[in-house]
């Protein structure tokens, strides 16, 4: 049974104001949302869940790629040996201090369950192991290094293990998850709401959160539904990689949510989960607290407006890391550019070119304005020509003929060098540098292992522009991982002052996690499935009670 049909038709009444009321309410039908509301639901709670377009969210636009180990079924079928002490000793370097070592602990060792639990629900899984480092597998692999595993970063600690799990599917496979998660939590009984934006939360004169009170499309003609839905969904995928489109489609949305929407409010018995999303999509918010990440492409649906975060803090709700932000720089595929040296415009190395590339857009916005060239020579080039239709998908392929179409070329580094607008002098003594490091058996100047690195070779080089600029051609994708702090055992949302608000929860990008320090491909979408399951199980669990009718507007 698809979402468009889910609404349940005796509530509307002749105003379109109406009272629901469920044990267990999660606003937002994502990866976070599905999974409170399948977790609440089999803990046998009533659950409705708040959906503002057709479900799905960002994790439907994403690859779907989910950061597991520890020894998976799927590991396992491709022969990967991983132990939860590796997988823990490497993930402590990338999650730092986002959550405590005890809840680390805890999502590495739920880590191969969390899989057979997806599995279980549908979401499909495959073993095919990709044989080369890459960004993103073709639709050949279902299991890489998703990470830094390989890079020196990692193997400082930990033996690498191919962690990222790619549900199976062509193309960028988020749906391949939520469709499931959602059909399943159909069938165990979970009511959805769709076309209704969760605007403001309820509490009693306790300061518990009883309710939600939302503006939906339930009762406009049928004919208005289905526009919305259509010019909703075109907004989101194309119109992730288009933003003009984007902002035309949604000011046309809004438009229709001011004609036809009406006021509902919806009590809650037990509990409210807020998974809603992050705020990439709220340029005002992006400005305020990450402001050198102004040239990016908004990776996120259109609810990732910060709605969830902004009415969690009108209750009380403390935030934090709001200024974390991920930028993804990827120079990978081709496989030969592991190989290659990334440069700022003073002609020094970056990074490690062999880490994900999360830490290379990191390091590019934060340390050097920005601005980064990938530098290869003839043999390095050919050889990038040669793989890329081997090795990636459309978009990369695309990313990578954009970049070779604008790339500065010349005889020596210096003619390069000043073609692109580096310091020749700076370039030159980085790659003299480099190539007598690998002559002498020396550690590479930025950590990369030795196997990776090669020397530079013979002309004509090429360095091609990989710097974080407004581009429609080459964009740099980014999310937000800030939120809201929550108790890191229940999910309960902490206030300012650092107690629970009671009868709320908060999942997946809405809430600190996992990943809200250092971002690597899976890890969000593995924080949505650990912390939405936390949040869904705990608010089923609080003891039913006589709820007080949700305040006013006027008292709340």
């Amino acid at each position: 049974m698809g979402l468009d049909a889910v609404n349940p038709p005796d509530v509307t009444a002749a105003d379109g104001a109406a009272d629901l009321t469920a044990d267990v309410v999660v606003i937002g039908f994502g990866a976070a949302g599905a999974c409170a509301a399948l977790e609440a639901a089999e803990t046998g709670a009533d659950v409705l869940v708040l959906e503002r377009f057709s479900g799905g969210g960002t994790s439907a636009l994403s690859g779907g790629i989910i950061y597991a180990g520890g020894g998976t079924t799927v590991q396992r079928a491709a022969g990967v040996r991983d132990t939860p002490e590796q997988m823990l000793a490497y993930l402590r370097r990338e999650v730092g201090d986002a959550v405590s070592p005890q809840t680390l602990h805890r999502f590495v060792e739920q880590s191969p369950d969390m899989i057979d639990w997806l599995s279980g629900h549908g979401v499909p899984f495959d073993a095919s192991l990709c044989p080369y480092k890459t960004s993103y597998p073709n639709d050949k692999y279902y299991l890489y290094y998703s990470g830094s595993e390989v890079s020196g970063y990692g193997r400082e600690v930990a033996e690498p293990a191919q962690r990222g799990h790619r549900v199976k599917g062509r193309g960028t496979s988020g749906k391949k998850m939520t469709d499931p998660l959602i059909a399943s939590a159909l069938r165990h009984g979970v009511r959805v709401e769709t076309l209704t934006a969760a605007t403001r939360l309820l509490t009693d004169a306790e300061g518990r959160v009883t309710g939600v009170e939302c503006r939906t499309l339930r009762a406009a003609p049928a004919r208005v539904r289905a526009r919305y839905r259509r010019l909703a969904s075109i907004a989101n995928k194309p119109g992730i990689y288009y933003p003009p489109l984007r902002k035309r489609l949604m000011r046309q949305l809004a438009a229709m949510d001011e004609r036809y929407g009406r006021i509902i409010r919806v009590r809650a018995e037990r509990g409210v989960v807020v998974s809603s999303g992050g705020f990439i999509s709220n340029r005002d918010l992006v400005r305020q607290y990450g402001p050198q990440y102004r040239h990016g492409l908004e990776l996120g649906s259109m609810g990732d407006d910060g709605s969830g975060i902004l009415m969690s803090r009108e209750v009380g709700a403390a935030t934090d890391r709001m200024g974390n932000i991920s930028a993804w720089r990827f120079i990978l595929p081709p496989s030969c550019f592991t190989g290659a040296l990334l440069v700022d415009a003073a002609g020094r190395r970056v990074i490690d070119e062999t880490r994900y590339g999360a830490a290379v857009g990191h390091k590019l916005v934060n340390e050097h304005d920005g601005q980064g060239w990938v530098l290869a020579d003839a043999e390095r080039m050919r050889t990038a020509v040669r793989l890329i239709n081997r090795e990636a998908t459309w978009f990369q392929r695309a990313q990578f003929e954009v970049m070779r179409r604008n790339a500065k070329r010349g005889a020596t580094l210096e003619e390069a060098a000043c073609a692109a607008g580096i310091d020749p002098a700076g370039l030159r003594a980085t790659v003299e540098e480099h190539n007598a490091a690998i002559a002498a058996g020396a550690p590479d100047p930025v950590g990369k292992p030795a196997e990776f690195t090669e020397s530079v070779r013979g002309g004509p080089y090429w360095l091609l522009d990989v710097g974080i600029k407004p581009s429609l051609t080459n964009p740099c994708p980014m999310l937000t991982l800030g939120g809201v702090v929550v108790d890191e055992t229940t999910g309960a949302v902490r206030s300012t002052a650092g107690e629970i608000i009671p009868g709320l929860f908060a999942a997946g990008r809405t809430a600190v996690g996992i990943c809200s320090d250092s971002y690597v491909s899976g890890l969000s979408l593995a924080d949505c499935v650990f912390s939405g399951r936390r949040a869904g199980a705990h608010a089923a669990r609080v003891p039913a009670r006589a709820v007080p009718e949700p305040a006013t507007a006027e008292g709340n």
